[in-house]
């Protein structure tokens, strides 16, 4: 009885056939661009930067082995810490106006009007727009001395901000930025938005609710899987914040011998270009130690989204 028992608990594997080896490998076969890119470019950098931030390796060569010593200087940089402020503060604040500017837009185009369909690809094509040219786009528009939004403003008597040397103005005007390219979240609201069953709609209408019960009731609870995709890839995209920062304070330097990153006054400087600058100053282990720390730090905040949201958020099944 009790070789039996084990014998139902642990079955043995039979041999595999000769086709079913053949399948096997084709498999393998199809799935091997796959294995070989995860292997060559995502699975060795992550292991090597590892290796990286506990040595004092310099691009050439390490010449001792650091263990801990980049972790404990990275925490005593002051740079370090003004750059993670304002990557959160771009979080904080880019991350729930994106949201919310995204949801408002999806909703508009969820009407049922004429040139609908022309309304939606008017709304998507900013965000197929590269971000270097986009960027530039925007720091044109911003210019306060000839700029478009200057010339609007100065119609109503009102004079545009220094967008690029007053650093209480820079990361606004990054967020200004980015609503330009929130296509593809607007995309995914209105998917969401068109699975809502339209007889809860009807009947609460049928009840007495108006159009701001039928939202906060019904849409908005029954898009909120929507909206916890977009807030965790948001939240991810955004600690990774890099390109239009760059480009920012490249004209931000305009004037200067070389392009200051964080310009001005480092307002700029998040955490995604400070770790850029290390790398090139060869601090190759001190920049391998920021990214895993960048790596805990999103690791943390997606477990946490996930776990505050799970008793807001509604699924069907």
């Amino acid at each position: 009885m009790r070789q039996n028992t084990r014998s139902r608990r642990w079955p043995r594997l039979r041999p595999l056939g000769r086709k079913e080896r053949r399948s096997l490998w084709t498999a393998l076969l199809f799935l091997s661009p796959w294995l070989v890119g995860f292997l060559v470019f995502t699975l060795y950098p992550m292991v090597a930067s590892l290796i990286y931030s506990l040595t004092n390796f310099n691009g050439l060569v390490s010449t001792r082995v650091a263990w801990y010593s980049n972790y404990a200087e990275l925490f005593q940089d002051p740079k370090f810490w003004k750059s993670l402020g304002n990557t959160a503060y771009m979080v904080l604040f880019s991350v729930v106006i994106t949201l919310f500017f995204s949801f408002i837009c999806a909703l508009l185009l969820n009407f049922k009007v004429r040139g609908q369909s022309i309304y939606r690809v008017l709304f998507y094509l900013p965000s197929i727009i590269p971000t270097v040219a986009s960027t530039m786009l925007w720091i044109w528009i911003l210019k306060p001395d000839n700029g478009v939004l200057s010339a609007l403003l100065g119609l109503f008597g009102l004079e545009s901000p220094n967008w690029f040397l007053d650093p209480n103005w820079s990361k606004p005007a990054l967020i200004l930025l980015g609503l330009w390219g929130t296509g593809g979240t607007i995309v995914i609201y209105l998917a969401g938005l068109q699975e809502v069953p339209q007889s809860l709609l009807e009947a609460a209408e049928l009840d007495g609710a108006g159009w701001w019960q039928r939202l906060r009731h019904i849409t908005i609870p029954m898009v909120s899987p929507i909206t916890l995709f977009n807030l965790i890839t948001g939240v991810i995209g955004t600690f990774q914040y890099f390109s239009q920062a760059y480009v920012f304070a490249k004209f931000a330097s305009v004037g200067k011998a070389s392009i200051t990153l964080g310009a001005p006054l480092q307002s700029t400087l998040f955490y995604s270009v400070y770790l850029y600058q290390r790398f090139f100053e060869f601090r190759w282990g001190y920049a391998s130690a920021m990214a895993w720390i960048l790596f805990l730090i999103i690791l943390v905040c997606t477990l946490l989204l996930l776990r505050v949201s799970r008793d807001s958020t509604y699924y069907a099944g």
